[in-house]
């Protein structure tokens, strides 16, 4: 991702549309209680004159917003793809079969422990919290209601679970990205982010554990899950083959087939199993799939949990990204960005300031680009040299990379992994934001250890020659031109 052109765009000017933005987010959002659909698009205007005052024309600023665009468009179709799967799977009675028989061995004490742990061993053995979020995660969010948990609390466990494996896994396309993009091999990589995203987990299982204690087996509570799962059986054919529709899709994804195929046989295999399973119709599995599941059992708290999915449902979810990108594209390609980073560089001036300079420079990059990948990209690249400058080696980057990007894209409402959770689980960030212990846990760990220099791995006296060697290279080239 380079600049579109070599105009450059001072600090104060690139700091504008960030200020404008926040501001504007913080009164509609906080004080208005509306969408942060606005404050973007506010933003975005706010770049785009800033551009056009830095020197660029129309035709670029445009051409920067499409940019953004198409770096969201895969992200865009797993989107919607995610909300035809939920439909198709409320309609079949997978999800209704998945909370049955979890209903039936999950106690409420041991829920928020149970469902993170079951989510991080599937994001670790498919590489995708995503699809972990959009399986595991919406069963367990009915599992978790209908033992009277709040939302928030499971949807922070099933987050804590499903990033815990989509950081940790050698499947991982963010891991796989950490790693390529600092030179680091893909299993170094991995095992230097042991020392910080382990304790994280941790320290999340044994606050969950502490928060479960609120929720004891007893007898009113027993009573209330035998009511759900009684509705369930009346208004679902219960069956444990439908187990077998996401088994299938987390089986397909684990064999390295593409999230986007994997999906559409959940989606297909969803809408069959409603029209010869649940003995429905076409005409209602079609809808199911457009505007989502629709079910009245009487009960409030069943209907709500049902009532949901289809591709209507994720169209806010999909402006929101687009809007969302068309401001990061801005930033980034009229290098608004790389102006804030570069001044974050001048404060570089110990181990610990790198680390702690390159997690804020992810976060920064998830909440103003709105995008995990770019969150990686943009730190890595401006951040290598440093590292290679004071002796370090490149996993460290690569940690801290996951450590502050990967891990805290959840936490901003209008990065496409906010928007995602928003539209799969039904729970916005700040229900859900306290309870996502693992991640609010991670970067601060990292940042206690550069502070220490525990884990901390300087280069081998064969890398640094080799790092002198290729910077007067560098130099000598430069010299030439």
């Amino acid at each position: 991702m380079e600049q579109t052109s070599e105009k450059k765009i001072k600090f104060w000017m690139a700091l504008l549309p960030l200020f404008v933005m926040i501001i504007v987010m913080i009164i509609t959002v906080v004080e208005l209680k509306q969408g942060p659909h606005m404050p973007l698009i506010v933003g975005t205007t706010t770049a785009a004159l800033v551009a056009w005052k830095a020197g660029f024309n129309w035709k670029e600023i445009e051409e920067m917003m499409y940019k953004g665009i198409r770096l969201a468009l895969p992200a865009v179709v797993i989107i919607m793809l995610v909300g035809l799967t939920i439909g198709s799977w409320m309609g079949g009675g997978i999800v209704a079969t998945m909370i049955y028989y979890g209903l039936q061995i999950i106690t409420p004490s041991w829920f928020l422990v149970t469902i993170t742990i079951i989510c991080a061993i599937v994001s670790l053995a498919i590489g995708s919290s995503w699809s972990t979020m959009a399986t595991i995660g919406v069963a367990g969010m009915g599992i978790g209601l209908s033992m009277g948990i709040p939302a928030g609390m499971i949807a922070g466990a099933v987050i804590s679970g499903a990033y815990f494996g989509d950081k940790m896994s050698p499947l991982s396309d963010t891991t796989n990205l950490a790693a390529g993009l600092t030179g680091t091999q893909l299993f170094d990589h991995i095992k230097h982010m042991f020392y910080t995203t382990i304790p994280g987990l941790a320290i999340a299982l044994g606050v969950y554990a502490f928060l479960g204690k609120r929720f004891t087996n007893g007898e009113m509570e027993a009573l209330e899950i035998a009511q759900t799962a009684n509705i369930l059986q009346e208004s679902f054919l219960i069956t444990p083959y439908l187990l077998l529709v996401p088994l299938a899709v987390i089986v397909m994804v684990a064999l390295k087939i593409p999230a986007v195929p994997a999906l559409i046989v959940g989606i297909i295999l969803g809408f069959l199993s409603q029209v010869f399973i649940q003995d429905g119709s076409f005409v209602n599995a079609i809808t199911a799939l457009q505007e989502g599941f629709k079910i009245e059992t009487g009960n409030e708290m069943v209907d709500a949990l049902f009532n949901g999915g289809g591709l209507d449902n994720m169209m806010y979810t999909v402006s929101m990204t687009i809007v969302a990108m068309t401001f990061g594209g801005i930033l980034e390609f009229s290098g608004m960005l790389q102006a804030i980073m570069n001044q974050l560089l001048k404060v570089v001036k110990s181990t610990a300031t790198l680390v702690t300079s390159t997690i804020a420079a992810c976060v920064m990059t998830n909440a103003t680009c709105s995008e995990q990948y770019i969150s990686i990209v943009v730190p890595a690249r401006m951040f290598s040299k440093a590292y290679k400058d004071k002796g370090l080696h490149s996993k460290n980057l690569s940690r801290a990379l996951e450590d502050g990007g990967t891990i805290t894209s959840v936490f901003i409402p209008w990065n496409t992994c906010g928007v995602f959770i928003l539209g799969t689980l039904g729970v916005g960030v700040v229900e859900y934001g306290p309870y996502a212990i693992l991640n609010l846990v991670v970067p601060f760990i990292s940042i206690i250890y550069a502070m220490t220099g525990f884990s901390i791995v300087k280069m081998t006296k064969e890398e640094l020659l080799e790092r002198d060697r290729e910077q007067e290279l560098e130099k000598q080239e430069s010299g030439l031109i």
